[in-house]
């Protein structure tokens, strides 16, 4: 478990079951007892139940005493009626889940770490002079199966200040956070790019391979930039999922876009 995610322990257990209920992993055998499951995550058996609470809450599973806990599917809304909208029971969603949902299930190398003046391309989406001291950092995430991201982030030092041995012990957004940082939001978009020499040796890839480039401003929340974020994500390991709606009038509807989840094999 990662203790220093923006989040309580219990609900990092919640977001992780969560998922593997809706991958089907607990179909067969039922949800595994809180003795295990607090030896699985490290953590006390009070920590668990919290977390099976919310499962219940939100209907996803079913305790009965002797007969353990499992999965409960929603059932189908009958014809000609909506669905329930799923995000009245979401405890967290959209860009923050995604990114927890990362620090959770992946692991972080910090290949580099130092202070840079900030090159103009950096400097204009961070709102600062160009030759500004800013933290640029590489880092590679990997899930089990094996390189999934290479990361580069870039950070005003006016914003905060720390040093790779931080970086290689707390998660980036937490540094942010110690440094009094309020998030107030993000903008994301997604692209694509080839994979150079450079990264495609750290991402286990061919030279030329298409990649996913991410590229991510995060605010404050008096809407001051405080970090940059370009990733370049293997698209065989990672997927990241869209709804559209459509809305406004009937002479003017657009699609409008909300985030569901990213996922990564």
């Amino acid at each position: 478990m990662g203790t220093s995610l923006p989040l309580p322990k219990y609900h990092q257990i919640y977001l992780v079951l969560r998922e593997q209920l809706q991958e089907g992993r607990f179909d067969q055998e039922g949800v595994p007892g809180e003795h295990a499951l607090a030896g699985q995550f490290d953590v006390a058996r009070i920590t668990i139940r919290k977390a099976m609470e919310m499962l219940v809450a939100d209907g996803l599973v079913s305790r009965r005493p002797g007969l353990g806990t499992w999965p409960l599917r929603a059932p189908a809304a009958p014809a000609g009626q909506p669905g329930a909208n799923p995000q009245q029971n979401a405890h967290l969603t959209g860009l923050l889940e995604n990114i927890v949902n990362m620090g959770l299930r992946t692991s972080v190398r910090v290949l580099d770490s130092a202070l840079v003046s900030a090159p103009p391309a950096v400097a204009e989406p961070l709102a600062i002079p160009p030759g500004a001291p800013v933290h640029k950092s590489l880092r590679v995430r990997s899930t089990e199966a094996g390189p999934l991201s290479h990361i580069t982030t870039y950070v005003p030092r006016s914003v905060a200040d720390f040093t790779r041995e931080d970086l290689e012990r707390e998660p980036l957004l937490m540094l942010l956070e110690a440094a009094g940082v309020e998030f107030g939001g993000a903008t994301q978009t997604i692209s694509a790019r080839l994979a150079d020499a450079q990264v495609a040796r750290h991402l286990d890839v061919a030279v030329g391979s298409a990649l996913l480039a991410v590229t991510r401003i995060v605010r404050d929340v008096n809407d001051r930039p405080v970090q940059l974020l370009q990733g370049l994500y293997r698209p065989d390991r990672y997927q990241y999922q869209l709804q559209l709606s459509r809305v406004g009038s009937i002479d003017a509807k657009v699609w409008v876009s909300e985030e569901l989840s990213a996922q990564f094999h």
